[in-house]
C-alpha cells in the first residue's frame, strides 16, 4: 500500500477495509466472504499453547482445501483469562473456551464442514448449568463497557489494515485537518479524562501546561512500565491494540507541539514489544508516523525504550532518568516534567490506558465520553482481576461500578472460602474489607477508604488469607524495589518489614504495633516520590480494618487464617487417630510419638511446622491451627 497522504485518502482506505469487520460487529459478513476463526493471542493464552492452536487450525484448513473460504487468525486478549484459550467463530458468533490444539480438528470438521457446534467447548454457566454460545450472553461480559479494550478480541493486532477497518487513525486525521492544538486540548479536558496510571490528574490540563512552555523541543512518553504484582492491563492493550496507543501519542504530540515520542516498556514483555515494533513499522510505512503526516506538515515519530524491570521507574521522573540512560530514581518536584522533563525539555508522560482513550474521545466526542462514569471520574477503567476470584481476567467497566459488581457479577464470586478483602492499586494501594463492597470505583471514593485506583490491579482475598502476611508481602516487594535515594523509603520501609516479619513469627509486642503505625505515617509524610509516599498503604489499611488479626498474632501468638508457619500448631485428634504410625514415619525431626493402634502425640517444642504429617494422614486426624 502506498503512503497515505491526506484525510480523504484515509477515509477511502477505511471504507475499503471496513467490510473486514462486518461479520465481527454485526454478524453479517460479506456475501461469499471468508469465515474467520479468531484465536486469543495474548501472553496468557500463549502459555496455554494458543500459537500451536492457530498453526493447527491453519494446517487443517489447508488439508481440507478451505483456503479462501476459512481463515484462522490471532487477536488480542478477550479478557476472560480463566477460560482461555478462546476461539470465536465468525460470522456465527460462536464462542469456544478452554480450547486446546488437539481440539482444532473437531472445530474444523464438525463446526466448519458440518455446521454443528462443538458443544463440549461452549461456556457453561456454573450458576445455571446452561451452555452459552455467544460472547455477549456470558455474564462475565454483560456488565462491561469496552472502550480501551474496544479492539482487543476483535482485530488482528499485527495487521494494520484491520485497525484501519475499525476506524483507526481517523481521529488523528480529524485532528490534523480540522482542529488546532488548543481545541484538541480543550476537547480532552472537557471529556474529563484523568490519568489512568494512578494519580488521576486531568489529562487536558497536563497537556495545557506543556503547551504553554516555550521550547525548541518537546516530548511525549508512554509509560508502559507496568510492575504491580498481578497487573497485566497495559501489557494486554499493547499486545492487542498497539496502534491505538500510537495514535493517541501522535494526537498528544500535535496538541503540545512535540515531534518525538518514546514508549517506555519493560523488557519482560517480549510479545508486547514485538507487536509494538510491528505496529510502528507499519505506521511509518503508511505515512502515519514520520515527516509531513497526511500532508499537513506535522512531524512525529516514536521510538521504544526498554526498561530493566525496576518498579520505581513507573514513577514519571524516575522513568525520565532511565530513558536518559541515568539511574532510575525520582527527581525532586517542582519542576514538573511538563515544564522540564526529558533532557530538561517539556515532556508529557501518560499511561497506556490514558493514551488509548484519546482516539476514542476525538472520534466520539467529549460529550459522549462524559456519559460514562461519575461526576468526577469520567469514562471507563480497566482492571486485572486476580487472586481468590472465580473469573480471573481483564475487565473494563464504567467508573462508578461498585466493587461488589466487579467481584460477584463479573468475577463470579470468591473461589476459595469467604470474601475477606480486595486490594486495589497494587503495592501502593490498600486492602478494602467487606463493609466497603458497595463503594463505587472512582478516584475519590477509593482514596476515602484508604486505597487508590492505581494502574488497575485488583486482587481478591478470602478468609484463607492472612492480612498481616499480605501486608508483609507488599512491604517485601516495596523494599526490594525502592531506589534507595531517600531515607524514609530506604530505611523506614525496611524497618516496617522487619516488624511485620517479627509479628508473623509470633515475636511481636504492643510496642511493635505502635511503632508500625507511627513509622508508616512518617514515611507517607516525608518520602520523596509517590512510591515511598504510598508504600505504607497496605500496612495502614490492614491496621485500620483488620486490627483483630494483628492482636491475634501479638497477644495470642496465633494466625487466624493458618498461614503464618511459625504460629501454626499441628495437632492430632484423639477421636480420629487410629495409630497407623504413618505420621511418625514421615516426620523429619521425629517429634511424633505413639505405639501402633494407639493415640499419637506431637511434641510442639520440636515440631518444625513442615506439614508432612498432615499430608500423609489418610484419616484426616491431623489439623492445622
Amino acid at each position: 500500500m502506498p503512503k497515505i497522504t491526506s484525510l480523504a485518502q484515509l477515509h477511502e482506505i477505511h471504507q475499503q477495509y471496513a467490510p473486514l469487520l462486518d461479520s465481527r460487529t454485526n454478524g453479517q459478513g460479506v456475501e461469499g466472504g471468508e469465515r474467520l476463526l479468531l484465536v486469543c493471542g495474548g501472553t496468557g493464552c500463549h502459555a496455554s499453547r494458543s500459537e500451536q492452536l492457530v498453526a493447527d487450525l491453519q494446517t487443517l484448513i489447508a488439508e481440507h482445501g478451505l483456503e479462501g473460504q476459512v481463515r484462522a487468525s490471532i487477536t488480542g486478549c478477550f479478557g476472560f483469562c480463566e477460560q482461555g484459550p478462546i476461539v470465536e467463530v465468525f460470522p456465527d458468533g460462536v464462542f469456544y473456551v478452554q480450547v486446546k490444539p488437539e481440539d482444532a480438528r473437531e472445530i474444523i470438521e464438525q463446526h466448519i464442514l458440518n455446521n454443528r457446534k462443538v458443544a463440549r467447548l461452549l461456556y457453561t454457566n456454573p450458576a445455571t448449568g446452561e451452555q452459552i454460545e455467544t460472547q455477549h450472553d456470558i455474564p462475565f461480559y454483560q456488565r462491561q463497557k469496552r472502550v480501551v479494550l474496544r479492539h482487543c478480541g476483535l482485530i488482528n493486532p499485527e495487521d494494520m489494515n484491520e485497525y484501519l477497518a475499525a476506524g483507526g487513525y481517523l481521529a488523528l486525521g480529524k485532528v490534523l485537518a480540522e482542529m488546532t492544538p488548543e481545541t484538541v486540548i480543550q476537547e480532552i479536558e472537557r471529556s474529563g479524562l484523568r490519568g489512568r496510571g494512578g494519580a488521576g490528574f486531568s489529562t487536558g490540563r497536563k497537556w495545557q501546561f506543556a503547551r504553554t512552555y516555550e521550547s525548541g523541543e518537546k516530548f511525549i512518553i508512554c509509560n508502559a512500565d507496568e510492575g504491580d504484582p498481578g497487573a497485566f492491563m497495559n501489557r494486554s492493550v499493547m499486545e492487542g491494540d498497539s496502534h491505538a496507543v500510537i495514535e493517541g501519542m501522535a494526537i498528544a504530540g500535535y496538541a503540545i507541539g512535540a515531534s518525538q515520542g518514546y514508549i517506555y516498556i519493560r523488557a519482560e514483555y517480549p510479545l508486547a514489544v514485538r507487536r509494538l515494533e510491528i505496529a510502528l513499522d507499519q505506521a511509518r510505512e503508511h505515512g502515519l508516523l514520520g515527516k509531513n503526516i497526511l500532508g499537513t506538515g506535522f512531524d512525529f515519530d516514536i521510538d521504544i525504550r526498554l526498561g530493566a524491570g525496576a518498579f520505581v521507574c513507573g514513577e514519571e521522573t524516575a522513568l525520565l532518568n532511565s530513558v536518559e540512560g541515568e539511574r532510575g530514581e525520582p527527581r525532586s518536584k517542582p519542576p514538573f516534567p511538563a515544564q522540564r522533563g526529558l533532557w530538561q525539555q517539556p515532556t508529557i508522560v501518560n499511561n497506556v490506558g490514558t493514551l488509548a482513550n484519546v482516539p476514542y474521545i476525538i472520534t466520539h466526542g467529549a460529550d459522549h465520553f462524559r456519559t460514562m462514569g461519575t461526576e468526577t471520574s469520567k469514562g471507563t477503567k480497566v482492571f486485572a482481576l486476580a487472586g481468590q476470584v472465580k473469573n480471573v481476567g481483564l475487565v473494563e467497566v464504567p467508573m462508578g461500578t461498585t466493587l461488589r459488581e466487579i467481584i460477584y457479577e463479573i468475577g463470579g464470586g470468591v473461589r476459595n472460602g469467604e470474601f475477606k478483602a480486595v486490594q486495589t492499586g497494587g503495592p501502593s494501594g490498600g486492602c478494602i474489607p467487606s463493609q466497603f463492597l458497595d463503594t463505587p470505583i472512582d478516584y475519590e471514593s477509593l482514596r476515602d477508604i484508604g486505597s487508590m485506583m492505581g494502574s488497575g490491579g485488583m486482587i481478591v482475598m478470602s478468609d484463607k488469607d492472612c492480612m498481616v502476611n499480605i501486608a508483609k508481602f507488599y512491604l517485601d516487594f516495596t523494599v526490594e524495589e525502592s531506589c534507595g535515594r531517600c531515607l524514609p523509603c530506604r530505611i523506614g520501609n525496611k524497618r516496617m518489614f522487619e516488624i511485620l516479619n517479627k509479628i508473623t513469627e509470633g515475636k511481636g509486642t504492643d510496642a511493635d504495633l505502635a511503632e508500625l503505625r507511627d513509622l508508616a505515617q512518617v514515611i507517607v509524610d516525608t518520602s520523596l516520590c509517590g512510591l515511598g509516599q504510598t508504600a505504607p498503604n497496605p500496612v495502614l489499611s490492614t491496621l485500620e480494618y483488620f486490627w483483630d488479626e494483628y492482636l491475634a498474632h501479638v497477644h495470642d501468638k496465633r494466625c487466624p487464617a493458618g498461614v503464618c508457619e511459625q504460629l501454626l500448631r499441628y495437632e492430632i485428634d484423639p477421636e480420629t487417630c487410629v495409630g497407623c504410625t504413618a505420621c511418625a514415619r514421615v516426620c523429619p525431626v521425629s517429634c511424633i510419638s505413639g505405639a501402633v493402634k494407639k493415640l499419637h502425640v506431637i511434641d510442639q517444642t520440636r515440631c518444625v511446622k513442615c506439614g508432612a504429617c498432615m499430608e500423609k494422614c489418610k484419616f484426616a486426624a491431623i489439623s492445622k491451627n
